[in-house]
């Protein structure tokens, strides 16, 4: 039950927000005097940040979507 409200609180968090707690889970990892299993658990963290990070930038993708003449779906073009 508790694994599942974390992930509802990192699904409503920003992706600026999970980047930037990705950064402070690497910091952790290149501490001298971290622990093998506080390692593990860093990692462990950062890569399931990661994954909702991928997640959001899918959405971010899909929905830079326009509409064509036709009605059809197209890449907006970024320039």
């Amino acid at each position: 039950m508790a694994g599942k409200k974390k992930a509802e609180e990192q699904e409503q968090r920003s992706l600026e927000e999970n980047f930037s707690e990705l950064e402070e889970l690497i910091e952790q990892l290149e501490a001298e005097d971290i622990s093998l299993e506080d390692a593990f658990t860093a990692y462990s963290k950062g890569m399931n940040v990661l994954k909702q990070c991928n997640e959001q930038i899918d959405r971010v993708e899909k929905q830079v979507m326009k509409l064509n003449e036709e009605g059809g779906l197209e890449p907006l073009d970024p320039q």
